[in-house]
């Protein structure tokens, strides 16, 4: 998805369609139509404009454990050129470019059994990556694909749903057990999450009421989590920062369950390392992220916390970012 503002200014139903899509990313206009309380035809034409300018993305992703974080430091004139292999590794989920100690960062989707091939050839083998450290996931307290900014009322919002809530990504070495059939549907939806099913089975080579069943089981089991990838700035929260917190043993999970409590918080994970959690914040402003990290409830559970401001997105849940970062 782009980094470039969309081609016409996003009003008050875009943004209500982009929270109806965050919810379910495969919603018909109708149905989003009748929860929001507006006009079908008027739905559809917003939405079909929004996507087609790609404001916002949907996409598919199949259940994966064994993630890993990757920080890591690069040539100032290779900073480029080195996150941008990292965002093109087909098993990244995010990449950006970050302020303070730490150039980058990156999440890996890697089985334990990888972590080594990362870790002593891959990584080391990116031009202009000079150091890194990985950081294995253990514990998912909130993934962009929870991530709800609040734009919908409640009532709206149940409208819009019509799967139960997935369960948290596994942070194990899980897989889901798919067909043949399931995994070619995976991975149309993973280019586009809104395929039609008669699209889906015709590129599975199955009848169209069989894709559907499998899509909906897919949905229900957990196995297929629907995302409706979307820039925070397009939202109205262009400061995007990550916090790396320190705390002790027995308060990580009401420290991470406190995150929790607030919608600017885009995704928290309990990780291995020196910092117990990390967590990816949106906010309107520096103001409001400093009385995030200093006055917000959740702080009192912590010992310390390292800020790093995003200064460029290259992938966001699986997306490519369409442009390079201004020079």
């Amino acid at each position: 998805m782009s980094n470039q503002p969309p081609h016409r200014p996003i009003d008050a139903l875009d943004r209500r369609i982009i929270g109806a899509l965050q919810i379910d990313g495969r919603a018909s206009w109708r149905r989003i139509a009748a929860a929001l309380g507006e006009p079908e035809r008027t739905v559809a034409r917003h939405g079909a404009r929004l996507l087609e300018q790609r404001v916002v993305v949907v996409t598919g992703l199949g259940v994966r454990g064994g993630a890993v974080l990757v920080r890591g430091q690069c040539l100032r004139a290779a900073a480029r050129e080195a996150v941008g292999a990292l965002a093109r590794h087909p098993d990244t989920t995010f990449a950006y470019m970050l302020t303070g100690t730490a150039d980058c960062l990156a999440e890996v989707m890697c089985p334990t059994g990888r972590l080594a091939t990362l870790t002593l050839d891959e990584l080391p083998g990116i031009p202009g990556l000079v150091q890194n450290t990985t950081l294995p996931v253990l514990r998912y307290f909130r993934t962009v694909h929870d991530w709800q900014p609040g734009i919908l009322t409640d009532t709206e919002a149940e409208a819009v749903r019509e799967y139960p809530t997935p369960p948290p990504l596994p942070t194990d070495d899980r897989i889901a057990e798919l067909a043949r059939e399931e995994r070619t549907i995976l991975r149309a939806l993973a280019s586009d999450g809104r395929r039609t099913h008669e699209e889906i089975a015709r590129i599975a080579g199955v009848s169209e009421p069989t894709a559907r069943r499998r899509v909906d089981w897919m949905r229900r089991t957990g196995a297929l989590h629907i995302r409706a990838v979307v820039d925070p700035g397009v939202l109205g929260l262009p400061v995007q920062a990550f916090l790396w917190i320190k705390t002790t043993p027995a308060q990580v999970e009401a420290a991470g369950e406190a995150l929790l409590a607030s919608p600017l918080v885009r995704y928290a994970a309990a990780v291995m390392g020196e910092h117990q959690l990390v967590a990816d914040v949106s906010l309107p402003d520096r103001t409001a992220l400093y009385e995030f990290v200093t006055s917000a409830p959740w702080v009192r559970h912590t010992e310390a916390i390292e800020t790093s401001m995003v200064i460029h997105t290259l992938k966001r849940s699986g997306v490519l970012s369409e442009a390079p970062p201004e020079e």
